[in-house]
């Protein structure tokens, strides 16, 4: 065949696969597929809050975890954070910073979603008992424009928060016991196996074989059942003091950063900055108790079915506050992170048509 018959050719062929390009018809995605049927959108619809919270928590969890790995090191080892940070690469990889975020991926998750829900049904709750005691509405009042944060939406928002931290708590502890004892355990095995040990550095560093599994029914075998709720009543005032501060800091410096200034209470900036800021206060509030948690637990997961004093909660002694500036760090990206989203999945959820 010669050159020209080959050029003719091609320009015969390259309408044909033009056309059948033409008429290839992409297939629609299986999520927008799925949103066409309206039974699935008024699904979405009435679960958004949970939605848009689970989805926010795996995203904001997995992001910050190396600074949740750190704050627990800190204030388990009384180290610096860039000892703390160079140790731990050092002598356990760079995937040390992630050892144990299965559990909370799965912890958080359930407990941010059970979280957000139980808070909202307890601050419709507190505003139909305040209605029916002022005549006023704290929700109204929170929402309308050019208003500010009052003793009325405080004690609704607050009281609300502290109910959802004192439910969840019940569900997190048996989770944040093993993640913590997944966070330590690489420092506690080298300092068993000691530097006079005779133990080479490539074996002292050897990665550390455990789980949550493992962890949980070696609580079990140990202590009973009760034994995945070690040092569950300092987890639970520092879920019931923290929760309260951390949904009333939120709604109150929305409010007054969006409402008060006659913008969208979604507004993107406003939302960021609340979430960043109910983060921040919160921990700075309860962080003593959380030091105090930490310690009792890191004991209990040591002393085996031995026993372990409580250690008292010091309010502002220095040791108390040992890796604040990271956990403020860690809360301050987390909550950043996690209300943009949600608020941002829950306004796309809302302009869904049923």
């Amino acid at each position: 065949m010669s050159a020209s018959d080959d050029k003719d050719g091609n320009k015969n062929k390259k309408p044909d696969m033009e056309s059948s390009n033409k008429s290839r018809v992409v297939p629609p995605s299986y999520m927008a597929s799925l949103m066409e049927d309206k039974d699935t959108r008024a699904f979405v619809k009435k679960y958004r809050t949970e939605i848009a919270a689970s989805t926010s928590s795996l995203l904001s969890t997995f992001a910050a975890f190396p600074l949740d790995f750190t704050k627990s090191r800190m204030q388990s080892y009384e180290t610096t954070f860039m000892h703390t940070i160079k140790d731990a690469y050092k002598a356990e990889g760079i995937r040390a910073f992630w050892r144990g975020v299965g559990p909370p991926m799965v912890s958080v998750t359930l407990v941010r979603t059970v979280s957000f829900s139980i808070y909202q049904r307890a601050k419709y709750a507190m505003d139909r008992t305040l209605k029916n005691m002022t005549g006023q509405s704290p929700l109204e009042l929170a929402n309308a424009p050019g208003s500010y944060p009052s003793f009325l939406t405080i004690a609704c928002f607050a009281p609300a928060g502290a109910t959802a931290g004192a439910f969840i708590t019940t569900m997190s502890c048996p989770f944040e016991l093993t993640k913590l004892n997944e966070q330590l355990a690489g420092k506690e095995a080298r300092q068993k196996v000691g530097p006079t040990t005779g133990v080479s550095p490539s074996q002292q560093s050897a990665p550390v074989r455990t789980g949550a599994w493992v962890t949980a029914r070696r609580m079990v075998r140990d202590r009973g059942f009760m034994g995945l709720y070690a040092g569950y009543r300092l987890h639970l005032l520092r879920d019931t003091i923290g929760t309260a501060i951390y949904f009333t800091t939120y709604e109150s410096a929305k409010q007054l950063m969006a409402n008060a200034q006659g913008k969208s209470p979604t507004s993107p900036y406003a939302v960021l900055v609340a979430g960043g800021l109910c983060g921040i206060v919160s921990w700075a509030c309860i962080y003593p108790i959380d030091v105090a948690k930490t310690l009792y637990q890191k004991a209990l997961l040591s002393a085996g079915s031995g026993y372990a004093a409580r250690p008292s909660i010091k309010i502002f002694a220095a040791g108390s506050y040992r890796g604040l500036g990271v956990s403020v760090l860690r809360s301050c990206m987390i909550n950043a992170i996690f209300f943009s989203n949600f608020e941002m999945i829950k306004k796309r959820i809302n302009a869904i048509e049923v």
